[in-house]
């Protein structure tokens, strides 16, 4: 789960985490009076969508005065957003974050995550603050610093105080720069966090380290322990797909092709998504029915991936290990006759039952395709998507 950046800045605050002086505002007036509030000669009005690359798109203005900031405000508020992190139909804007201004002098990249395969946490930290960390990771990987923490010790005083040395940082800057990457990283492991991001932290002319950007990202797997993330949901920001995937505990991100998925464990979906590659097709999602799908839950992720107007064939790739394919079979073409289905269907069965769930679908009188291989079900729903084209 994301937040905003004003969100994660109310959090970073929580844990001592130096950040500007900041208001919300929805409308131009409320920008207005949040910068009388601030009572600083230069505030900065950002949009606030999930997805960096704001300023480039012309999401971050920068207001001299109150008047100023309102009528940024207005020219954000209400615009689509495009950016690299967006859709393709991009988002629209519909809050903004007024801040104080910071007299920068220098900016830095800091973020902490998880790596798996050290099975430790790491800091990444780059004196290349402000640009697409992937670039500089590409161009110049010399410039991307890393500290390993062992997830039974910690981050130590001593770990902090090494990074801030080799970002370049003086012995005073490195006092303030300790407990800012502490209280990031208990703010990490107190709320199960996956990602915490800042691009930039800035050093100020005053000689203030801040977090003038704040990226949040929430393990969903732990939010029962954290109520109060939950509330933080912006359902505005989500596909709605997948936000009504969820809500009936269906695994579904929406992808741009055209030939939509339904199958049964998440693995076996990356492999099905890989095939129709290999095929010459493109999928037009990613669904994990699970392992327990049903009738019910065959006929709601037909309608979740009918939704998507681009969808022009259907592949279901069922291995029935815990659920029978007889069973899947008769939800296929019962969900295939109440929605109407117009598409073509693959549907390729393997595992328990899977002859009489064939054998249901041959007797259905639909415009269903049966395979038996991984590669034949591909091949046959990149064919139907030619043969309608």
């Amino acid at each position: 789960m994301n937040v905003h950046e004003y969100q994660a800045k109310a959090l970073f605050r929580e844990f001592g985490v130096a950040v500007p002086d900041g208001r919300l505002a929805t409308t131009p007036e409320e920008a207005e009076r949040a910068a009388k509030a601030l009572g600083s000669s230069v505030v900065v009005v950002k949009a606030q969508v999930h997805a960096g690359g704001r300023g480039k798109a012309g999401g971050v203005k920068l207001a001299r005065s109150a008047a100023e900031a309102k009528t940024a405000a207005s020219e954000i508020l209400g615009m689509t957003l495009h950016t690299p992190q967006t859709p393709p139909e991009g988002k629209l804007v519909r809050k903004v974050y007024v801040e104080a201004g910071s007299n920068i002098v220098k900016e830095y990249y800091f973020a902490i995550l998880f790596d798996r395969s050290a099975e430790k946490y790491a800091l990444v930290a780059s004196t290349e603050g402000g640009m697409e960390i992937e670039v500089v990771a590409e161009k110049t990987p010399d410039k991307i610093l890393t500290c390993m923490v062992d997830p039974n010790v910690g981050l130590c005083e001593y770990q902090a105080r090494d990074l801030g040395f080799r970002l370049g940082l003086d012995g005073a800057q490195v006092n303030k720069f300790v407990p800012f990457a502490k209280g990031l990283f208990e703010l990490f492991i107190a709320k199960d966090c996956s990602q915490v991001e800042i691009n930039p932290l800035v050093l100020t002319a005053e000689g203030d380290l801040f977090a003038l950007d704040g990226k949040l990202n929430f393990d969903d797997n732990a939010l029962y322990r954290h109520p109060e993330i939950a509330e933080l949901r912006d359902p505005d920001e989500e596909d709605e797909r997948e936000r009504a995937a969820k809500e009936i505990d269906l695994a579904y991100v929406g992808l741009d092709g055209n030939i939509g998925c339904m199958v049964n464990g998440a693995g076996l979906a990356m492999a099905t998504l890989d095939m129709i590659h290999y095929c010459g097709g493109k999928p037009a999602n990613f669904l994990d029915a699970g392992g327990g799908a049903d009738k019910e839950k065959v006929k709601e992720a037909f309608k979740l991936i009918l939704r998507d107007e681009n969808v022009e064939a259907i592949l279901v790739n069922i291995f029935g290990g815990i659920v029978r394919c007889d069973l899947i079979a008769e939800g296929v073409v019962a969900a295939a006759d109440d929605l109407g289905v117009k598409v073509p269907l693959v549907v390729r069965l393997q595992g328990t039952k899977a002859a009489e769930g064939r054998a249901i679908l041959a007797k259905s009188n639909l415009n269903i395709t049966p395979a038996e291989t991984l590669k034949e079900a591909g091949e046959l729903a990149v064919a139907a998507v030619k043969g309608a084209a």
